[in-house]
């Protein structure tokens, strides 16, 4: 069935002067206007299309694609204020209402939020910045130490709170976090606890060993590019191994360690230097 918000696979049943018509299924016979036509096409031809409401709520088709389809988060900019809410541009012409009561906080024009799209009571596409309601509240099936994919959509004194796969929320705690991070923004991340109440702590860093083995690397390269000596020891501040190495003074004091250990590195009072063999050798 051909749904409205999202794209679909439609069939072109018939043209008239100003398009064709594709064949909407249970919605019906729905326009494709002349202007999205290819340049090559005929009667019976499947076109990929988005499907919403126009201007005076017909259904109509477009072979534009939106930033974000119904039942996406996505960051979106407030393009115009109107007495019924914000308007937000999604890459079409007719600008993604968010109503007021879906406002979390009033929006301002110019500025980007995070919200979630989807159908009202009444078929229209809209949007809203009250994402909790939208948030999966099913128990989530993740493991400890899965890889997730993370949308950032607030900052609180806690941390951040994040958007995992699209559907459940978790938190990144703000003593765990070791790389400046803004709302709208994706990121690689990792399961680190779901909690007796269904609350998802999160991590940035790949957990125990993975995490200083990853890191091992990071070390190695920095240390052929800069010629096989850093400037900076387990007792450096940890403000300056963070810029560096993006990870707590800890972390960094664990992987440096291992890499001793291996005879990959020497540790000096000024820095850690790269062993001359590997040196030679050109391995990272």
């Amino acid at each position: 069935m051909a749904e409205i918000g999202k794209t679909n696979s439609l069939r072109v049943v018939r043209e008239v002067d100003f398009g064709v018509y594709l064949d909407g299924e249970e919605l019906g016979e729905i326009l494709l206007p002349e202007k999205y036509l290819p340049k090559r096409w005929k009667v019976g031809d499947i076109m990929e299309v988005f499907i919403y409401l126009d201007s005076e709520d017909r259904l109509v088709a477009t072979t534009e694609r939106p930033f974000a389809e119904v039942g996406d988060f996505a960051l979106l900019k407030v393009v115009d204020l109107g007495p019924v809410g914000a308007f937000l541009g999604w890459g079409l012409p007719k600008d993604l209402l968010v109503p007021f009561r879906e406002q979390k906080e009033k929006m301002a024009k110019g500025r980007e939020y995070v919200v979630f799209v989807y159908l009202d009571k009444s078929n229209r596409i809209a949007a809203s910045s009250r994402l909790d309601r939208f948030l999966g509240k099913e128990p989530a099936s993740f493991q400890a130490d899965e890889e997730v994919e993370l949308l950032i959509c607030d900052q609180t004194d806690m941390g951040y709170k994040a958007i995992i796969n699209g559907a459940h929320g978790g938190v990144l705690y703000k003593n765990e976090v070791f790389q400046s991070l803004k709302n709208g923004q994706q990121i690689r991340g990792f399961i680190k606890k779901v909690r007796d109440d269904g609350k998802i702590d999160l991590s940035l860093q790949k957990p125990g060993p993975k995490k200083v083995d990853e890191l091992s690397g990071k070390i190695l390269n920095a240390l052929k590019e800069e010629g096989g000596f850093l400037s900076v020891t387990d007792k450096s501040l940890p403000k300056v191994i963070n810029a560096l190495f993006g990870c707590s003074k800890n972390t960094y004091k664990k992987a440096i360690g291992g890499l001793y250990k291996k005879r990959l590195i020497t540790i000096e009072e000024r820095g850690i230097r790269l062993c001359e063999k590997k040196k030679k050798e050109g391995q990272p």
